[in-house]
């Protein structure tokens, strides 16, 4: 039982569980515009995922030394190293356009973690941005790579999905802010510190309505992706509603962030 349980913590900690999330947001696009042939741009963002949560959470820990090089750490440092070899190799496979629009988003990761300006912290630490950074990254990274890498024509329907993703990260991202209401400095200002969790509950809420509702402006209506956005809806609510500052760190972790796979893999069975 430890065994299974140190390797679901590895699972977890190593960031291969988030980078499985954009996994299924990168195939949801592909799914959504129709492109039949992806592999290379999904695996990037399954990689540079792990890649870049792994170095947003521990290296600014390992450069204040609040960290030790436990076993498990240098595990995940190897494993983020060789996840980093492959982001190179798919990144060469990426159409010249996608290359320079995923350097764009690796630079705002990079700024995201290191303090790039004298005295001055971090964007992670920038008052009430944070949760629009994650939310524009995880929007560029699984919905504009995959179609300009595609090179399909933009139209509508991108910007509709666009604004659709941002909604669902956001809301997602309110679920993170108050299960860590405790440990976040009051100086973030985050959404739930600004306005309280039951505002931010109402808030989430509020959002999902459009979130749902914008697919009936589609080009061409899906009904399997009403009934399948219906039950995303639904289970993003519940979790939304149950959310606290006493939850363990499976609650977003795993539950929270399994949401994205459990969407592709609904509409799969649709």
């Amino acid at each position: 039982m430890r065994f299974f349980k140190l390797i679901f913590n590895f699972y977890l900690n190593g960031s291969i569980h988030v980078g499985l999330s954009c996994y299924a947001l990168v195939r949801m696009t592909q799914y959504m515009f129709h492109i039949p042939e992806g592999d290379a741009v999904a695996n990037f963002a399954f990689f540079g995922t792990i890649v870049g949560y792994n170095f947003v959470k521990y290296d600014a820990l390992a450069r204040a030394k609040k960290i030790q090089m436990r076993k498990e750490l240098k595990i995940i440092t190897l494993f983020s190293f060789c996840s980093f070899i492959l982001v190179g190799f798919y990144f060469f496979q990426l159409e010249r356009v996608t290359q320079i629009v995923a350097i764009a988003f690796l630079s705002i990761t990079l700024l995201y973690t290191l303090p790039f300006f004298p005295n001055k912290k971090n964007a992670r630490n920038w008052a009430g941005v944070k949760i629009y950074i994650v939310a524009l990254c995880w929007v560029g990274v699984t919905l504009g790579l995959p179609i300009l890498d595609s090179e399909i024509p933009v139209t509508p329907d991108f910007y509709l999905k666009f604004v659709q993703r941002f909604i669902l990260i956001f809301v997602l991202v309110l679920i993170f802010e108050i299960i860590d209401l405790e440990y976040d400095d009051p100086h973030l200002k985050t959404v739930p510190q600004q306005i309280g969790v039951k505002h931010t509950k109402i808030l989430g809420s509020i959002l999902l309505i459009p979130f749902y509702f914008l697919e009936f402006f589609k080009s061409n209506l899906d009904k399997d992706q009403l009934i399948v956005n219906f039950i995303l809806v639904l289970m993003i609510s519940l979790f939304l509603i149950f959310a606290n500052e006493k939850r363990s760190k499976y609650y977003t972790s795993f539950c929270v962030e399994s949401i994205p796979i459990v969407w592709w893999l609904l509409l799969l069975l649709f």
